[in-house]
């Protein structure tokens, strides 16, 4: 099962991108606020990056007990991820924080309380800021320089709706989704199948979501989109938390992700 994980992963992701080269589609939005988007490939650059970064300064100290494989939590967790994306689909964006709350959070936890044991497993320690390094390389890349993204369309916040949308923002969107998809779902499916599988299993969950959140209006072009924009940036996210097992560094890459758009429009 490892190996076709795998190998299907790879392929759904190098499909998307395919799809979108032959329909002339390869600009991708790079941000729910405006309508602007960025070639794909320079979307692509800041990840390869930042992975290259962590192969490199893996700095693990040890590697402690990985846990015990519960393939029934493993299963749970796909299916809350795949009824996420379909119902928020269906129901539209109005049930955002209903949907995210009950099935990201809610029924996790109630699942964990039902099998039993620990909502995360033990993993390898690391030099806490031991991160720094590919996480700053990274958000360096994306936002500054020759591959920083367009400034998107001015928007008006007063002082308590810029406050509201960020802190707001910050933790339903970047802890919640962090802690189900990396360190829920990706963990428990890293215990089964090892850490590369897991890591596009958790991608791809994560990514396909986004359709009703940025897409366009074309189901089949807006899913190669998030593939090749999310699915791609969820590598990198997938990796620093399996290398390093913290959860700042997502955190931080995905509150800048969602945020540093926002900043720069109030410009």
């Amino acid at each position: 099962m490892r190996r076709w994980v795998l190998v299907g992963g790879i392929a759904v992701l190098v499909g998307a991108a395919v799809v979108l080269v032959l329909t002339g589609n390869t600009g991708v939005r790079y941000t729910a606020d405006s309508d602007s988007t960025q070639p794909m490939w320079v979307r692509w650059i800041p990840v390869a990056v930042g992975i290259g970064l962590v192969r490199l300064l893996p700095w693990r100290l040890e590697r402690t007990d990985g846990g015990t494989a519960d393939r029934r939590q493993a299963w749970i967790l796909t299916g809350l991820a795949v009824a996420f994306a379909v119902l928020l689909k269906l129901l539209g964006l109005g049930m955002f924080e209903v949907l995210k709350g009950l099935l990201l959070l809610l029924v996790p936890l109630a699942v964990f309380r039902w099998l039993g044991g620990k909502p995360t497993a033990s993993w390898p320690t690391t030099v806490r800021w031991a991160p720094a390094v590919p996480v700053a390389a990274f958000l360096l890349l994306s936002y500054t320089g020759p591959l920083a993204a367009p400034v998107p369309d001015r928007l008006e916040f007063s002082g308590v709706e810029l406050a509201l949308v960020i802190v707001g923002g910050f933790l339903a969107n970047s802890v919640l989704e962090e802690v189900f998809y990396r360190r829920w779902l990706q963990t428990r499916w890293e215990q089964r199948l090892g850490p590369w599988p897991a890591i596009l299993i958790a991608s791809i969950a994560w990514a396909v979501w986004h359709v009703t959140l940025q897409g366009r209006g074309e189901f089949g072009i807006d899913l190669a989109s998030v593939l090749v924009n999310q699915g791609v940036q969820g590598l990198f996210l997938g990796y620093l938390w399996s290398r390093y097992r913290r959860m700042w560094p997502l955190i931080t890459v995905h509150g800048a992700i969602n945020a540093v758009p926002i900043f720069l429009s109030l410009g």
